[in-house]
This record gives C-alpha cells, sequence and structure tokens, in this order.
C-alpha cells in the first residue's frame, strides 16, 4: 500500500521497509507470542519519490533522526499489529509532512517596554534590600 503523504508526493510501498518484533505493554500473555511492535523505515537518499530539492530539505531538517539516510518510525501502542502499522504510516506521513513544508515567518526582535523594564529593576531592588538586611551588622 503506497503512503500518501501529499498531494504531490506518493511514497511507493516497496520503498518502505517493515520490521516487527515483541512489544512491551498492555496484551497480558498474548503479548509475549506476537510481533506487535513496528518499526517502519524509509531511506530517504535513495528514494525515487522525491525530488532532489525535497532530498536536500529533508535530509538536512530530518538529520538528527536519520541513520545512513533513512528515517525509523518505531510504534508498538496498540496491542494489534495492523493498528501499530496505521499508526507508523500516519506519523510517518506527518514527519515528512512538516519537514517539507515552508519555515514560518522570521520572529521580529522585540524590545521590553518601559514599564516592565520599571517593575524589573524595582524587583532587582527589593531583592536586594532583603539580602543587605541579612547581613551582618558592621563591628564598631
Amino acid at each position: 500500500m503506497d503512503l500518501e503523504v501529499s498531494s504531490g508526493l506518493t511514497i511507493r510501498a516497496a520503498e518502505l521497509s517493515w520490521r516487527f518484533s515483541r512489544s512491551s505493554g498492555p496484551g497480558g500473555q498474548h503479548v509475549n507470542t506476537s510481533d506487535s511492535r513496528v518499526q517502519l523505515s524509509w531511506d530517504i537518499a535513495r528514494s525515487d519519490a522525491l525530488t532532489d530539492d525535497q532530498r536536500a530539505t529533508l535530509l538536512s531538517r530530518l538529520d538528527r533522526r536519520l541513520v545512513d539516510g533513512a528515517v525509523t518510525v518505531t510504534v508498538s501502542q496498540e496491542r494489534s499489529q495492523l493498528r501499530n502499522r496505521e499508526i507508523a504510516l500516519e506519523t510517518l506521513a506527518e514527519l515528512v509532512r512538516s519537514a517539507l513544508a515552508p519555515p514560518g515567518p522570521a520572529r521580529r526582535p522585540t524590545r521590553p517596554t518601559r514599564g516592565s523594564t520599571r517593575r524589573h529593576l524595582a524587583a532587582k531592588q527589593k531583592r536586594s534590600a532583603t539580602k543587605q538586611q541579612r547581613r551582618r551588622p558592621p563591628a564598631d
């Protein structure tokens, strides 16, 4: 089943790599015998679904999550392997979608208001006075 990330990007099922293992968590005795934990990997560096610009963007923005150019999503939330597979597909699609989204507007630096500066300095003076009262009186 192909993964549709957006209207312009669909990842073919052949490019997705699945691994299954035993999961901890809910499931009782059944969890000891079934491989319900899902690992979904997609090799961004070798994918045919991406343009060169998209590949460069994903490789730079997902740099910390990549291992040899591949991004991996691990899911073990549900008892069912099928449900975990669905969640893994949704998670990968959202991860790629957010990484390809254009960056938000740059932050406009602002200055503190006159009132906030005045309150800040008043609080510092009050704290200073409190600490000065804790000192030992000077010896005459």
